[in-house]
């Protein structure tokens, strides 16, 4: 008999493969458009290369508000797909003996 705890993972990772990983990549991503933002957002303060540095500013808000929305937008499908699957009554695989 398979462990109900491997059982409820695996049929998680058929619902959404890969789920782990792309948010660990949303996370990575969105902290380092934080820091270019945060790098950037300083330099403009500073008066220091305004012309170059308030395009680099803008591209990293613009990627950190993307893996915001592609987060949000992740745990809203992860929901929904949780929620049509009870209603449906899916098992996931069938075992066959």
């Amino acid at each position: 008999m398979v462990d109900p705890n491997l059982k409820n993972r695996l049929k998680a990772e058929m619902a959404s493969p890969y789920r782990g990983l792309r948010q660990f990549i949303y996370i990575g991503v969105g902290a380092s458009g934080f820091i270019g933002a945060f790098v950037f957002f300083f330099q403009i303060l500073a008066g220091i290369n305004i012309d170059s540095s308030l395009p680099n500013f803008a591209l990293q808000a613009g990627i950190v508000a993307l893996m915001v929305f592609l987060w949000r937008w992740e745990q809203r499908r992860s929901k929904e797909v949780g929620v049509r699957s009870q209603k449906s009554g899916v098992q996931g695989v069938r075992r066959t003996s």
